[in-house]
């Protein structure tokens, strides 16, 4: 079985490649990482590219056979992903958990709203239809923004501790991030998830300002401000690729 897990210290050092599987090309990353004790094989989520991690021992042509003996396990998992959805008029997109159709109103001008047409929730977006794809997406990190800036500093108020940042980002490789400099990174697509998952992922990089780690310590810290941290991590599994299948606009 092929590890889908990818070391946080993990550096970039060999000659990045390419594979062939279900009828795509995709770019492989080769990180080495003084710590691995084995070839790992991780699909970047949204299924754009591939990396591989590696101990520095390993050869290139190792890689090479590695890649050679996993093509039919990324061709498996290839076609189990979503498939992408353009954030376009007519569109369905999650917001908060909740399925909601791209409506564009008569309006040239003004601000995307969540509201309701036709009886169903709607993402109800003015302008001309060449914009309507940028305009959901920006809608989207501001509501992340709002709402992960809320999570945030309640959590890190219930801990005593304080982030030195907060930023909102479209990273693929990881739902959020705590750097040694106490600064909090998100992926803006957390706000399509349900709010009791985006709270989680808050404590969970709050956490991270006491415990620099994954310890038994860390997850305990979590689940005092998450009790319900085992079902959101869940969820996250199990639909973090649908999220990454919305395309921006």
């Amino acid at each position: 079985m092929v590890s889908s897990v990818l070391n946080r210290k993990a550096q970039p050092r060999r000659q990045d490649r390419q594979i062939e599987a279900a009828g795509r090309v995709l770019p492989v990353k080769v990180v080495e990482n003084a710590r691995a004790t084995r070839l790992t094989l991780r699909i970047v989520p949204g299924g754009k590219s591939l990396t591989v991690t590696l101990p520095p021992h390993v050869s290139e042509a190792q890689v090479e056979q590695f890649l050679e003996r996993n093509r039919n396990w990324v061709a498996t998992r290839l076609s189990r992903l979503p498939e992408p959805v353009a954030a376009d008029p007519g569109a369905m997109i999650p917001f908060l958990g909740v399925n909601h159709r791209i409506v564009r109103t008569q309006r040239l001008r003004g601000v995307v709203e969540a509201g309701f047409f036709a009886c169903e929730p709607a993402l109800l977006v003015p302008g001309e239809s060449h914009t309507i794809g940028r305009k959901v997406t920006s809608f989207l990190k501001r509501e992340a923004r709002s709402r992960l800036d809320e999570a945030v500093l309640r959590h890190a108020a219930t801990l005593g501790v304080r982030p030195r940042a907060i930023r909102i980002t479209d990273t693929v490789s990881r739902w959020g991030s705590c750097s040694t400099t106490r600064t909090l990174s998100f992926s803006w697509r957390i706000v399509m998830a349900p709010p009791e998952v985006l709270d989680y992922l808050a404590a969970h990089e709050v956490a991270h300002l006491r415990e620099m780690n994954h310890s038994p310590a860390f997850w305990a810290l979590v689940r005092s401000l998450c009790p319900e941290t085992d079902r959101h991590k869940a969820w996250l599994k199990h639909n973090g690729a649908g999220l990454h299948a919305i395309q921006p606009g």
